[in-house]
């Protein structure tokens, strides 16, 4: 084992350990929550299901890397290599419907003045299960054209192959096939991004806006209430600019490396790290802001 291979190691064991724990930690906390609070919301079912995701893109990834980086050419086969791509594919276009739902309902809560704004929020979590539902159904079809196309490296020929993903590779499929499904993720992250930069907009237009009246306000009650709602917008607004980075970044890097065909171990791990990235750090980015309100506010 090369010292490029532990230092590679070291890093996606600093990546995916963190990563795990943390995503289940607020997986956790969102069931206690949901189950046994006193009060339920339903973010927490959205947050519930970001971590699901989020532990679904750390896994996946991470079992395949660890083929990639120890030279395991037959650690998955067949069969492993079309579970893992495919798992995490899904699982990343999961993760983008729920930020975006996540984000959506953040805005809507906020805005309980505006009339149509509150039709659009969700009453139920029969409601938010819909959604759920939804999203799986769509991101299952979306990725299941790998199922047929990926396939273990061990067993063809490098120069048949259109994608290199770790040890597992792509076929090559027809021009109506390959399209189909790249305008279906198209389709999916313009609609779904466009959701997310108008809420984060709005959100961001909100927070400016109670900045100028913070000082006008003389309730401790209000003042108490505004706080709890601030934070979780600014938690919000915060984890649409992390994914935002790690997503387009990400898009960059895959664009260079489905044109190029590379087989760069560099420019892959960069990419591996692109794609948890967002996955490890959204769970300590929602618990960043997520502190009690003080009491010493009622002391004034």
């Amino acid at each position: 084992m090369t010292w490029n291979n532990i230092i590679q190691t070291i890093i996606f064991l600093c990546l995916i350990g963190p990563g795990i724990v943390g995503n289940i930690l607020m997986f956790e906390r969102h069931v206690y929550n949901s189950v046994l609070g006193t009060e339920k919301k339903l973010v927490d079912l959205i947050l519930m299901h970001l971590g699901l995701s989020n532990m679904i893109i750390i896994c996946t990834t991470g079992i395949r890397d660890i083929g990639t980086v120890f030279y395991f050419k037959n650690f998955l086969g067949d069969f492993g290599c079309k579970a893992v791509v495919f798992l995490a594919r899904m699982a990343r276009g999961l993760s983008i419907c729920t930020t975006c739902l996540l984000s959506v309902v953040q805005a809507v809560t906020i805005s309980t003045r505006t009339t149509i704004w509150t039709k659009l929020k969700p009453q139920s979590s029969q409601q938010v299960l819909t959604y759920f539902l939804f999203f799986w159904i769509f991101n299952v079809l979306t990725s299941s054209n790998l199922l047929y196309y990926i396939t273990a490296g061990s067993d063809n020929n490098r120069s048949k192959v259109s994608g290199y993903i770790g040890y597992c590779y792509m076929l090559p499929s027809k021009l109506t096939i390959k399209w189909l499904f790249l305008s279906l993720m198209a389709v999916r992250d313009l609609i779904f991004q466009s959701l997310m930069g108008w809420s984060s907009g709005y959100i961001s237009f909100y927070l400016y806006r109670h900045h100028k009246q913070v000082l006008y306000l003389h309730s401790c009650r209000l003042a108490n209430s505004f706080s709890a709602e601030i934070r979780a917008a600014q938690s919000v607004l915060l984890l649409m600019a992390c994914f935002l980075f790690f997503y387009w970044t990400d898009f960059v890097f895959s664009f260079y490396t489905g044109s190029m065909v590379t087989h760069d171990s560099v420019i892959l791990n960069i990419k591996t790290c692109l794609v948890l990235g967002y996955a490890v750090l959204s769970p300590f980015v929602l618990r960043s802001r997520d502190v009690p309100v003080a009491k010493s506010l009622c002391s004034h």
